[in-house]
């Protein structure tokens, strides 16, 4: 398949693609370090770019020069010092995530220069790791697909979708953050799967065009807009058998209000409250799951990558035959990967945020 089949001519990226020629070396390679924990939203002030000290490259090891790196939501759990499922990010280390790069030195068998690797080194330029937490990529498919759609993006709106929702052809299905990475990814894969409607919430109505026009939902609102309990009720008067929340907040009691009987509520994410300095209140609505005998389950995609290689299989038919696409927002350099990652959280992406470095 070509990089262009797989990255969806429809769905141009809003930057043109960086040449190869960007892949040379650079005399300083830098990183991005925390230097204080948020407290609220971050602020740029939290971190620093400074330049890394690259070691040498070990028996078993590879040196990558890092072409993209991903920046995500949980990234913010990761900079508080509560813990989670997740060890906090370091103060004065880089920070890490994921990125895909090309290998540059190796010392280690089944990788040689030039491969295409996915790992765990994101925000850096290179990057120096051991080559058993690599995996070498086909770089016929463009490296930002790795993070995205054919990655753990991709993986996660199926794992949840088909584990933890337990989704039947004919469901009804809401998701919220639906032009979002993994939204954007859920409806689409909900449809392939044989969900009859495919609703989705987003903040700004080119967001709601884009998600029905472009992606093929069923329906979509703003959420910005007017409550979400009554946008869903009109978009959804028989109610729903799967929300997908990328959410939490106003939009899993808003779910929990359409519920129908056994509904299944799959919990990825709760980008709205991952700032509040004070606990959010819950849903007021809990009592409704005994109505509806229905669910709530969360789940973490590193649980479940027994998947990943049946989900390669589906991807790649649903890619081939434009059943799946995908839309990526790309902002160029080290320097800016702050501003990347502060844009997710407020939403300023459609589809993944990528880091091209």
């Amino acid at each position: 398949m070509s990089r262009r089949a797989l990255a969806g001519e429809a769905l141009s990226t809003p930057i043109e693609p960086a040449p190869e020629a960007t892949l040379m070396s650079t005399p300083t390679p830098r990183e991005v370090r925390l230097v204080s924990r948020p407290v609220g939203w971050p602020t740029h002030a939290d971190f620093e770019v400074v330049e890394s000290c690259v070691p040498e490259v070990g028996d078993g090891q590879i040196r990558v020069r890092n072409t993209v790196m991903s920046v995500d939501p949980y990234m913010r759990g990761r900079m508080s010092a509560a813990k989670s499922y997740a060890d906090p990010y370091v103060i004065g280390e880089a920070m890490t995530g994921g990125a895909v790069g090309v290998v540059e030195e190796s010392r280690a068998d089944g990788f040689a220069v030039g491969d295409h690797v996915l790992h765990g080194l994101g925000w850096r330029e290179v990057a120096v790791l051991d080559a058993a937490s690599a995996r070498r990529v086909d770089a016929a498919a463009p490296d930002s697909a790795y993070l995205g759609v054919l990655g753990m993006t991709g993986l996660t709106a199926y794992a949840g979708l088909t584990r933890i929702a337990a989704l039947q052809p004919g469901d009804v299905v809401f998701v919220s953050g639906a032009a979002g990475a993994v939204g954007s990814a859920v409806g689409q894969i909900a449809k392939a799967l044989g969900a009859s409607r495919v609703i989705g919430s987003a903040g700004s109505p080119e967001k709601v065009r884009h998600v029905v026009e472009d992606l093929g939902f069923d329906a979509a609102f703003d959420y910005k807009a007017a409550p979400v309990s009554g946008q869903l009720r009109e978009a959804a008067p028989d109610g729903i058998d799967v929300y997908f929340d990328n959410v939490g907040g106003e939009h899993l009691e808003a779910a929990i209000g359409s519920l129908r009987l056994a509904g299944r509520i799959a919990v990825c994410g709760m980008i709205s409250v991952y700032n509040d300095t004070e606990a959010a209140p819950g849903p007021r609505n809990l009592a409704r799951l005994i109505q509806t005998r229905g669910c709530i389950r969360g789940f973490l995609v590193g649980d479940h990558y027994d998947l990943a290689g049946e989900y390669a299989k589906r991807a790649a038919g649903w890619l081939a035959s434009g059943e799946l696409q995908s839309r990526e927002t790309f902002v160029d350099g080290i320097a800016h990967a702050v501003d990347a990652f502060l844009g997710v959280l407020r939403g300023e992406n459609t589809g993944k945020m990528i880091v091209r470095l």
